[in-house]
């Protein structure tokens, strides 16, 4: 298997909202919030659903690289619902080989709402529900072994049963990419991330504002002279600058493309990780590679959801 990615387990239900939606919620608009299942029940309770997908970031990626064409694996904790079973369902439709077993949770399978405003940003209030509860027993070690490349995401990150999860797979596996997944995610986190950057990962996918924060920097020339010491890979977004791959004195831009009918960001990031790492994982440039996940990310935000039609 080329890839297995870990993740959270995450159905999308995707509605379209006006600003006033965001704004009477106290919600910030761009971010990502958890909320619990009230709350979660309550802010859908007077919307109309567009779509829903089996979603959660790497998820999403570990899609786009099938659709690719590259043979690829995810393990995500789901309980035995309704939801869980349409989760599941979704990943084998895509042809992704789904190593966990799912059995009857006292939490609910997670759902994340994404609310999409005219101006194609997304917000997303995600209820984690059973996906945040993984441990070290949900890891499928052999999968893991038998992978070229891992893919984690840093929003599954957290205190216990999920870090121990993760550094189980860590271990286990042969080499390690993982998305800084969002700034609240970095500043929650920022020690652990660092020493993840630092010493455990292969490849680190993040955005500007993600890789400024995690490591103080004043401007983009701090987060250049980091990379190049680092001595791995540090593939970092820039919005309109483009995306940039920095492997010690090897620094690869690539810029965006013009003239798109943006209609839903959701999905950009991960649909770039998954181009991006189509590219590495079949022995192409850095040029190349990005220039993959540049068209990938381009390809979805001009169509509603994180999954290519």
């Amino acid at each position: 298997m080329k890839i297995l990615g870990i993740g959270n387990a995450i159905v999308d239900v995707i509605c379209k909202v006006n600003e006033d939606f965001i704004i009477q919620n106290n919600l910030t608009k761009s971010t990502m919030k958890l909320v619990d299942e009230i709350e979660f029940k309550k802010l859908l309770s007077n919307l109309k659903i567009e779509e829903t997908v089996s979603g959660g970031s790497v998820a999403n990626s570990i899609v786009g690289l099938s659709q690719l064409g590259n043979d690829v694996g995810f393990i995500g904790k789901v309980s035995d619902d309704e939801l869980g079973a349409k989760y599941e369902e979704g990943l084998k439709k895509e042809k992704v080989k789904y190593f966990y077993s799912k059995k009857k949770e006292a939490i609910p399978t997670g759902t994340c709402l994404i609310l999409i405003t005219p101006d194609s940003e997304r917000t997303m209030c995600t209820f984690l529900g059973t996906a945040g509860k993984i441990n070290e027993n949900d890891i499928d070690i052999n999968s893991v072994k038998n992978s070229e490349l891992l893919f984690l995401e840093g929003y599954l990150w957290d205190e216990g049963e999920p870090k121990k999860a993760f550094e189980k797979a860590i271990q286990n596996s042969n080499k390690v990419a993982m998305s800084l997944s969002d700034l609240f995610c970095v500043e929650r986190h920022k020690v652990h991330f660092l020493d993840l950057v630092k010493n455990k990962l292969d490849i680190t996918f993040s955005n500007e504002q993600e890789i400024m924060s995690l490591i103080d920097a004043k401007d983009f020339n701090n987060v250049i002279e980091f990379s190049k010491k680092l001595e791995k890979l540090l593939v970092i977004t820039r919005g309109e600058r483009g995306a940039i791959a920095i492997r010690k004195d090897e620094i690869v831009e690539c810029e965006i493309q013009k003239n798109l009918k943006i209609i839903d960001l959701t999905g950009a990031g991960d649909l770039f990780a998954a181009g991006f790492l189509h590219g590495f994982v079949n022995n192409q440039s850095l040029k190349e590679s990005l220039n993959k996940g540049t068209e990938m990310s381009s390809k979805i935000i001009q169509q509603i959801g994180a999954r290519l039609n």
